[in-house]
């Protein structure tokens, strides 16, 4: 399992974790917990799992779990925000309805969860005076600005309902700052994967999407002609841009946007080509794999490249794992969550 590589001093703080119970809420839990910080955990269960939740028990020791309090609530419901602020001091913002075909089948759904439950946190947050709001952004608010690599001052127009929750989120949050004098700071996430992604359902990432239907020797579908290209970001890395966005004290740091990601560029080929190589010795099968190509996906932006720069002078992010590093050290976990058993710490 990840573990990450920053360790923090226990000056009896209080965090809070929105979407606990998810892909990246449950591996900051872990991160904070083996740090021994007291952490408040609220999900509802809308996309996080609850074993997520028990892996961070297993990879953590008894008297750091001790630490954890888990609220089951909602952050559509203003009290349900209020309740998990109770003593507080910084909040790690990352409950939301991801995806952006998920968003263009449902926008309603997107804009309850993404921006009316973001702004009664950013609410709760403000009334109980929690010292730092630290949220979950989006490579999707670049939207049709074609040119690479991606920098924070330069935008263009969203192309689905999820970008648009999303850069709605920095603008809430710039005004919050500004009206009410809080300290927050959003973080646009590139393509983030590792343990505890979600490889099933219709929304699901591509990276343990594609592992999971290669390893059951199930058709991978590709988006277009494959020439796409991300930025795949390992989960330690998002961990870590977290925790410094937490704690950083350099002057002009807050109140900031940055990217997280490792500046680099892969095709949904190459990914591919990189994937049936690690898997292949494993399973034999896809010694004959050949994906299907079907049309470009609506919303979906052709290429995506960051410009860490900013977060590199500010928040001192310097990413512990290039993407196939990540992918080396995630694999395990994918190959054990596809076919059905328990993952390994």
């Amino acid at each position: 399992m990840m573990h990450s590589k920053i360790r923090l001093q226990n000056d009896g703080k209080v965090w809070l974790i929105t979407g606990v119970a998810g892909f990246i809420g449950s591996n900051l839990l872990e991160a904070l917990l083996q740090s021994n910080q007291r952490v408040t955990g609220l999900d509802n269960f809308a996309t996080g799992r609850q074993r997520n939740l028990d892996q961070v028990k297993e990879a953590v020791s008894r008297e750091q779990w001790r630490r954890f309090k888990f609220r089951e609530g909602d952050i559509e419901r203003l009290e349900d925000c209020r309740r998990s602020l109770q003593g507080v001091q910084v909040v790690l913002h990352q409950a939301a309805l991801g995806s952006v075909p998920r968003s263009v089948d449902d926008p309603l759904a997107s804009n309850a969860s993404n921006v009316t439950g973001f702004l009664n946190m950013l609410v709760a947050a403000r009334d109980a005076g929690a010292g730092r709001f630290v949220y979950a952004s989006s490579s999707s608010v670049y939207g049709d600005d074609g040119r690479l690599p991606k920098i924070e001052k330069r935008t263009g127009h969203p192309l689905s309902p999820y970008a648009a929750t999303k850069a709605m989120n920095e603008i809430y949050a710039d005004v919050f700052a500004r009206c009410y004098k809080m300290e927050t700071i959003g973080l646009r996430y590139f393509n983030v994967f590792g343990p505890r992604q979600d490889p099933d359902g219709a929304y699901a990432a591509v990276i343990p999407k594609w592992i999971a239907a290669m390893i059951r020797n199930e058709t991978v579908f590709v988006n277009g002609d494959g020439k796409t290209s991300r930025d795949f970001c390992y989960i330690a890395n998002v961990v870590q841009a977290n925790l410094q966005a937490a704690t950083t004290t350099r002057p002009g740091a807050v109140n900031q946007v940055y990217n997280v990601a490792v500046a680099g560029r892969t095709s949904l080929n190459e990914l591919l080509r990189l994937l049936r190589e690690r898997l292949l010795p494993r399973f034999p099968h896809l010694k004959d794999f050949k994906p299907v190509h079907r049309d470009f996906r609506a919303g979906d932006v052709r290429h995506t490249l960051a410009d860490i720069s900013k977060a590199r002078r500010l928040l001192g992010y310097r990413p512990d794992y290039a993407f196939e590093q990540g992918l080396d050290e995630a694999l395990d976990w994918y190959v054990a969550d596809a076919a059905g058993a328990p993952a390994s710490k």
